[in-house]
């Protein structure tokens, strides 16, 4: 028997495993004479002798998304404000929108509408971003995972043979 991910086994098995679990089989021969897992026959032993209950829970409600319906609105101020941070964001659409949300869901909400906040054109534009390679390495490629490091300003580490930026 196939399973998906997610659903509810049917009432007719439940009933078949605990008819089996009451004529005294084991878990692992329940578990094969009807092609479930070894823990899903204790399991609903454990629920009806517990609650008392045979029956599958009912699905849980879905929440609806904070940013569904705004998202054509949230594509426009991205598209137009492409220097805003998160917060700005965030203040915007609390001001504009009537939506009150944090930055870490905001950038979920980006990420699953394909939109980035990633400022390395205006910042290079600007001069101020410097690539950071690690010693022996060459950016972009496999290695140790580290390839190159984006940081801002000239701070330390960005000596001499380590910026590519000009300046």
């Amino acid at each position: 028997m196939t399973h998906q991910r997610g659903r509810a086994y049917s009432q007719d098995l439940r009933s078949r495993v605990l008819a089996a679990s009451d004529r005294g089989l084991t878990a692992r021969q329940i578990a094969a004479m009807f092609d479930v897992s070894v823990s899903y026959p204790i399991k609903v032993r454990q629920r009806r002798d517990r609650t008392g209950e045979v029956a599958a829970l009912k699905p849980k409600q879905v929440q609806v998304r904070r940013l569904s319906g705004h998202e054509g609105a949230l594509r426009e101020q991205v598209a137009c404000r492409i220097d805003a941070t998160l917060a700005e964001l965030c203040a915007w659409l609390g001001e504009q929108r009537g939506v009150r949300l944090g930055r870490t869901a905001l950038w979920r909400g980006l990420r699953r509408l394909g939109l980035t906040l990633k400022k390395t054109r205006p910042a290079k534009l600007a001069g101020r971003l410097s690539v950071r390679v690690w010693p022996g390495r060459r950016p972009g490629r496999g290695g140790t995972g580290r390839g190159a490091c984006v940081r801002g300003g000239a701070g330390r580490g960005a000596g001499a043979g380590y910026s590519t930026a000009p300046g």
